[in-house]
C-alpha cells in the first residue's frame, strides 16, 4: 500500500469501525477471555482480564480538544507521564492502532490511525468508592492515601500567578457554575442557587487576603485535578489514578482544594468523617493548616461544580442514563448549601466589632 493509500484509508476509518475492532478479545496481544468496553463522556475504555486500553474520542469542548489525531496523540502521552507521578505501576505504556493493507492492528506496520493509553487492571473491589459503598473503610487505609498525598504535594510543581489573575479565575468558575445551573430547561429552586451563588461570590469579594496568603505560601500547585473515590485504589501499591491531563488549569489547584473536592465525594456516598480526617492528616504532614472559612469555600463551590456537572448532562441532545442525574445534581446542590450557610456565618462574625473595640 502506498502512502496516498494509507492516508486515503485513514480518512475513512470512523469511530465505529476503530471501536468494533478493539471489541474483538483477538485484536490483543493478551488474548484475554473476555473484554467489556465501556463509554465515557470523553474515551472508550476497553477492560480486558489483567488490562485496560483508553481511546479517546475525537471530541472538542470548550475545555479540551481531541479532534485531531496529534491533539489525541500529545493527551495520551500526557496522560501516561502525569498519571505516573500518582500511579506508576498502573499506567504502562501508549500504543498507536495502525492501519495495513491486512487492516487495524495494535501497533502494527501501518500509520498510526489513533493511539491508545495502556494500563493495568485495578480490582474494583478496592476502589474507595466501593469501600465507602460498602462500608469498609479503615483509618489505616486513609493513613496510607494520607502519606502519598502528603508526600505528592510536597513535591508538586508551585504554579505562580497574581492574586487578581487567581480570583479572576475563580470568579469565572462560579459564573459558568452560575450559567449552567440557571437554565430554565433544569427547573432548579432559584433561590438555593442564588444563595449559594451569593455566598461563593462575596467570600471572593469579602476575603481575598485568604487567597493571597495560600499563593504567597506557594500552595498553589500542577495536582491531580480530579480526586476523586471512584480515581483511588486502596490496594497495594496504593494509587491514584485519572488525573486532567488535558487541563493545566483545572490541575492548578491548592491541596485543600482537592481535598474538599474528595470529602465533597465521601459524603454524598454516606461519609462525611473521611474529608476532615484526610485534610487534617495531609495538613499534618505538610505542616499547613486550612482556615476553616476557606475550606468551606472549596467545599461550597466543589459541590456546586458537580451539581453543575450532573445537570449538563441533561442539557445534552441525547444524555447518556438520564435517570440518574437529577437526583445526583440535588444531592451535591444539598452539600453546597450547607457550606453556603457556613460562608454566611463567617462573613456575618467578620463584620461584627470584637469586644475590644466596643465603647463601654
Amino acid at each position: 500500500m502506498r502512502a496516498d493509500d494509507d492516508r486515503a484509508g485513514y480518512a475513512e476509518i470512523g469511530v465505529e469501525t476503530k471501536v468494533s475492532f478493539l471489541s474483538d478479545p483477538r485484536s490483543y496481544p493478551e488474548r484475554p477471555s473476555r473484554l467489556t468496553c465501556r463509554e465515557t463522556h470523553m474515551s472508550f475504555v476497553f477492560i480486558g482480564d489483567s488490562f485496560v486500553y483508553k481511546l479517546k474520542k475525537p471530541v472538542r469542548f470548550s475545555y479540551l480538544d481531541f479532534s485531531t489525531l496529534e491533539r489525541r496523540e500529545a493527551a495520551c502521552r500526557a496522560e501516561l507521564v502525569l498519571n505516573r507521578r500518582l500511579a506508576p505501576a498502573v499506567y504502562l505504556d501508549v500504543v498507536p492502532l495502525t492501519l495495513s493493507r491486512a487492516g487495524l492492528a495494535l501497533a502494527g506496520d501501518g500509520p498510526a490511525v489513533d493511539w491508545l493509553v495502556v494500563m493495568r487492571r485495578l480490582d474494583p473491589d478496592r476502589m474507595l468508592e466501593n469501600a465507602l459503598l460498602d462500608r469498609r473503610l479503615d483509618r489505616r487505609s486513609l493513613d496510607r492515601l494520607a502519606d502519598v498525598l502528603a508526600s505528592f504535594y510536597a513535591h508538586a510543581r508551585p504554579r505562580p500567578m497574581t492574586t487578581a489573575a487567581h480570583l479572576a479565575e475563580w470568579r469565572r468558575r462560579i459564573a459558568e457554575n452560575r450559567r449552567v445551573l440557571s437554565n430554565r430547561q433544569l427547573a432548579l429552586d432559584f433561590v438555593v442557587l442564588a444563595r449559594i451563588d451569593r455566598a461563593l461570590r462575596r467570600f471572593l469579594g469579602e476575603c481575598p487576603q485568604f487567597f493571597a496568603e495560600r499563593l504567597k505560601k506557594r500552595r498553589i500547585v500542577d495536582g491531580h485535578g480530579d480526586l476523586r473515590p471512584e480515581h483511588i485504589w486502596l490496594g497495594e501499591p496504593l494509587a491514584v489514578i485519572d488525573c486532567l491531563e488535558f487541563s493545566a488549569g483545572l490541575r492548578s489547584v491548592d491541596p485543600f482544594d482537592e481535598l474538599a473536592f474528595l470529602g465533597i465525594e465521601c459524603e454524598r456516598l454516606g461519609a462525611g468523617w473521611p474529608g476532615p480526617y484526610l485534610a487534617h492528616r495531609v495538613g499534618r504532614r505538610l505542616g499547613d493548616r486550612i482556615p476553616s472559612p476557606l475550606l468551606a469555600f472549596y467545599r461550597c463551590y466543589r459541590a456546586t461544580m458537580r451539581a453543575r456537572l450532573a445537570f449538563a448532562h441533561l442539557l445534552e441532545p441525547n444524555p447518556r442514563t438520564p435517570e440518574k442525574w437529577p437526583a445526583q445534581g440535588r444531592a451535591y446542590l444539598r452539600l453546597a448549601l450547607g457550606e453556603a450557610r457556613e460562608i454566611e456565618r463567617h462573613l456575618a462574625n467578620s463584620r461584627r466589632p470584637s469586644s475590644s473595640s466596643e465603647a463601654p
